[in-house]
């Protein structure tokens, strides 16, 4: 029997679960709720669910999961909530912009024996789960350096900035899961820095729109971050991971991978122009890991510590960007 699925939030990321989970066998979305009933009922009609309230879907019996996709600052408290009631849980990441929130919020779901997955949807990313199986077959030897390239085609607007946790916890925090996820050691030290270079408007509500971040393991591997809000050719995703014995990277993606040749040149099309179609094998990879999951009754990947180790490391950019120097993790916890 399909594992049957619930979605909290109907917004831009909501839409591209509901298609995820509609391109997984043994998957069936059944019930949406949103704050705004409009959309609820335009997504739920689109894949033949019901529409429902948050209460109703904790209790209904037909519900075997949940995938959270509503405001950021609602997340712990509906991790909590669908804990208790029983049901699995994927979350979008962050659980919660508090450390101490996030740690209170995985203590109810141990407690409760609760099933907790959360989006980093990168790596399930076909290109960058294939840098990682080059890392573990061994090919480039011992990984000593790790570059990424993540940035945005623009700025989103000042209200989504003000309640997502800026750049370093909301944009950043991707990267920071990837470095972990390639490099295999755990940072201990994080150096930041910040501008304001694309819109103004971010620096007044106190956050950057330009950063580079270098992390660095106990071991002294290293792992450079470059961060932008605005990349006119497209949504800007490339990876290198440098070993001892060589290599690996991934470039940039394309809806279509022509390059064609004049006497004016080489030509090729342009980038995807946002994560909803760069990452669309990301996202139903990762709710079928979930659907999984669930099935065999094994614990899920990534998992709620992945997201607070990634949440310490904005925590700690953010302050190595306050007082300009390099910060240690273990200041943050």
């Amino acid at each position: 029997m399909a594992t049957q699925v619930a979605l909290l939030g109907a917004g831009r990321i909501g839409k591209v679960h509901a298609k995820a989970i509609d391109a997984v066998d043994g998957a069936m979305l059944v019930a949406v709720a949103d704050a705004f009933p409009e959309a609820a009922e335009a997504l739920a009609l689109a894949y033949q669910a019901r529409v429902a309230t948050i209460d109703e879907i904790a209790t209904a019996s037909d519900v075997d999961a949940v995938i959270i996709c509503t405001p950021t600052d609602t997340h712990a408290d509906l991790i909590e909530q669908f804990a208790k009631a029983g049901k699995a849980i994927f979350c979008e990441k962050p659980i919660d912009l508090s450390i101490e929130r996030v740690k209170s919020c995985l203590k109810t779901v141990e407690d409760h024996g609760a099933t907790l997955m959360l989006g980093f949807n990168r790596r399930f990313d076909p290109h960058f789960s294939a840098v990682r199986d080059a890392i573990v077959g061994g090919r480039i030897g011992d990984v000593e350096m790790v570059q990424i390239t993540s940035r945005d085609p623009g700025a989103p607007p000042p209200g989504y900035i003000q309640s997502s946790g800026g750049i370093f916890r909301d944009m950043a925090v991707h990267d920071f899961d990837m470095a972990r996820f390639l490099l295999g050691e755990e940072f201990t030290t994080v150096y930041a820095t910040g501008s304001v270079l694309v819109d103004p408007e971010i620096g007044k509500l106190g956050d950057y729109d330009s950063a580079t971040i270098v992390l660095t393991t106990a071991s002294g591997k290293q792992c450079s971050i470059s961060n932008s809000r605005r990349a006119t050719y497209g949504y800007d995703q490339r990876i290198e991971v440098h070993g001892s014995k060589g290599a690996v990277s991934a470039e940039n993606q394309r809806p279509v991978s022509i390059e064609v040749a004049t006497a004016d040149g080489y030509l090729r099309p342009p980038l995807h122009d946002f994560f909803m179609t760069r990452y669309t094998e990301a996202y139903a990879a990762e709710i079928k890991a979930f659907v999984e999951a669930i099935e065999n009754g094994t614990a899920p990947s990534p998992t709620g510590e992945d997201g607070l180790k990634s949440l310490i490391l904005g925590e700690a950019a953010l302050k190595s960007v306050a007082e300009r120097r390099a910060v240690g993790t273990d200041e943050i916890q």
